[in-house]
C-alpha cells in the first residue's frame, strides 16, 4: 500500500449507497497503490488521502484529521474531492478551515474515475512525501563556517533542520586542508586523467595546480564518506588563502557523484541544490546573478565550477578572483531552465523562475562558466533589485516552476500558499517574500 483513502459520507447516506457513490474511483485508486480503510485505521503508516464523498461531512473530516494527526502530525491533509454530491464544495470548506488554523493541505479534484492528471498528482505528492522524508534523513557537512560576505545566508543548522530537514555536520576547515596535504598519490592519477583529457583546453592551470585541485577532492571525498554526508558546502575561499588552491574542481566532481556539493559555505543555496536534486532528480548549478536587463527579461550568471555532466563541453582556466589553482569554464546548453533561491531567516521565503539559456559567455571579467538566461514564467529579474533573497541562484535543467511551487506549497509554505496561476506570465517574487 503507497497510501490509503478514507471515504467520508454525510449522515444521511447509507452504506449501499456510499459504495455506489466511490465504486467507479476505487480500481484507478487501487492501481497507483491505493487501499481503502475506515476510520479505525487511521493510525496506518502510509500516508492518508480523504475521499470526500459527499457535501455535509466537514466536521467529520476535521475529527478524523485531528485523530490522525496523533500518529501522523505533520501529514498534511489530503482531500479527494469529485464532481458530484457537493464532494467540492465540502472539500473547500474543509481546507479554508485547514488553513485558517495554519494547518497544511491540498486538494485533489478527480474530473471522473479516469482522470489521469489527477491520478498523477497523487503520484507526484506520494514522491512529495518521499522527498521530505529523504531531506529529513540528509547531511549536510559544513566545512569551515558560511564566507563573510554571505551577511544574508547564514542561518543556523537548527533553522535548516526546522524547517526543511537535513542536519548540518560540521568540520574543522584546518582539518580538512591537513587531509588536503596528506592525499595519497595513489588516488590522484585517474582523476587527473580524467581532469585533463576530457577538457578542451588547459590554460592557465599548471600541472602542480591541477593536483592540488584533485587533492582537496580527495580529502572532502573523505569527509563525506566519514560522516555518511549527503551534501557538503566548504569555506572554499581559505583554500586560496591558506594553501593557494580552490575547491572547483572537488565541488564539481562531488556533484557529478550524486553528492551535492556548494561552494562558500553557502548552506542556503546548498539546501536548494538538494532539493533539487531529491525531487526531479536533477544535478543543479550554483551561481551569481552577474548582469542583468529588466528590459529583456534577462540575466547572466556566473561560477568558477560546474558540475561536468551538465556541460556541453569545458576548459580548465585559472579561478577568477585570486587567479590560482583551477576553475571549469564551462559551456552550458541553450534550452529550458529554471531558477531558485530559497530565503529569509528562517529560511521560508522562495523565489522561482522559468526560463531559456540563450547563450553561453566566455568574458574574462566574470567567474568563468557564464550563462544568458532569458526568464519567461515565474519571478522577473527586476524581483533580485527589489526583493532579493541574497547573491547566489539555483539553476535547474528543465522548466519545473510548476512541480517546485506544488512541493513548496504543501511542505514549506503553510501559512500563505502562493496565489498564483502556473499559466500567468509572472509570479511575485514573494513565493513568501511578502510576508
Amino acid at each position: 500500500m503507497s497510501f490509503g483513502y478514507v471515504p467520508i459520507a454525510s449522515i444521511l447516506l447509507g452504506e449501499d449507497a456510499l459504495d455506489q457513490i466511490i465504486a467507479p474511483y476505487e480500481p484507478n485508486l487501487n492501481r497507483i497503490g491505493g487501499e481503502r480503510l475506515d476510520a479505525g485505521q487511521l493510525a496506518a503508516p502510509a500516508p492518508i488521502f480523504y475521499l470526500v464523498a459527499t457535501g455535509g461531512t466537514e466536521g467529520a473530516i476535521l475529527e478524523l484529521r485531528a485523530a490522525r494527526s496523533k500518529s501522523a502530525p505533520d501529514e498534511p491533509a489530503f482531500l479527494l474531492a469529485h464532481p458530484g454530491n457537493n464532494s467540492l464544495p465540502a472539500a473547500l470548506e474543509v481546507l479554508a478551515r485547514l488553513q485558517q488554523d495554519g494547518d497544511p493541505g491540498r486538494i485533489f479534484y478527480l474530473k471522473g474515475p479516469s482522470d489521469t492528471d489527477g491520478h498523477q498528482r497523487i503520484t507526484d505528492t506520494l514522491h512529495d512525501l518521499d522527498v521530505r522524508r529523504a531531506l529529513r534523513q540528509a547531511r549536510i557537512g559544513l566545512v569551515g563556517e558560511p564566507s563573510d560576505w554571505l551577511v544574508a545566508s547564514m542561518p543556523d543548522p537548527v533553522v535548516v533542520r526546522e524547517t526543511w530537514g537535513p542536519e548540518v555536520v560540521p568540520s574543522d576547515l584546518s582539518a580538512v586542508q591537513e587531509m588536503v596535504r596528506a592525499a595519497p598519490q595513489d588516488e590522484l592519477a585517474a582523476h587527473i586523467a580524467s581532469l585533463v583529457n576530457q577538457a578542451t583546453g588547459v590554460h592557465e592551470p599548471s600541472s602542480t595546480e591541477i593536483e592540488d585541485v584533485v587533492r582537496v577532492y580527495v580529502a572532502l571525498r573523505q569527509i563525506v564518506d566519514q560522516h555518511a554526508l549527503d551534501a557538503i558546502t566548504v569555506r572554499c575561499f581559505d583554500l586560496v588563502l591558506d594553501l593557494k588552491t580552490t575547491g572547483c574542481f572537488a565541488l564539481a566532481q562531488l556533484a557529478d557523484e550524486g553528492i551535492i556539493a556548494g561552494c562558500e559555505g553557502d548552506l542556503v543555496s546548498t539546501v536548494g541544490l538538494l532539493w533539487a536534486h531529491k525531487l526531479l532528480g536533477q544535478v543543479a548549478w550554483m551561481a551569481n546573478p552577474a548582469q542583468l536587463d529588466e528590459n529583456r527579461n534577462t540575466l547572466w550568471l556566473a561560477h568558477c565550477t560546474v558540475p561536468r555532466t551538465i556541460v556541453q563541453d569545458y576548459c580548465l582556466r585559472s579561478h577568477f578572483e585570486s587567479g590560482l589553482g583551477v576553475g571549469i569554464q564551462g559551456t552550458l546548453p541553450t534550452g529550458p531552465v529554471t531558477l531558485l533561491r530559497i530565503g529569509g531567516q528562517a529560511m521560508d521565503q522562495l523565489w522561482l523562475a522559468e526560463g531559456d539559456i540563450i547563450q553561453a559567455g566566455y568574458a574574462e571579467n566574470l567567474c568563468r562558466t557564464q550563462a544568458e538566461v532569458q526568464l519567461t514564467r515565474g519571478g522577473a529579474v527586476e524581483d533580485l533589485l527589489n526583493a532579493p533573497l541574497g547573491n547566489h541562484l539555483v539553476l535547474v535543467p528543465g522548466h519545473h516552476l510548476a512541480r517546485l511551487q506544488a512541493w513548496w506549497e504543501t511542505m514549506i509554505d503553510h501559512e500563505q500558499p502562493l496565489l498564483y496561476s502556473p499559466n500567468t506570465a509572472s509570479m511575485a517574487s514573494s513565493t513568501s517574500s511578502a510576508r
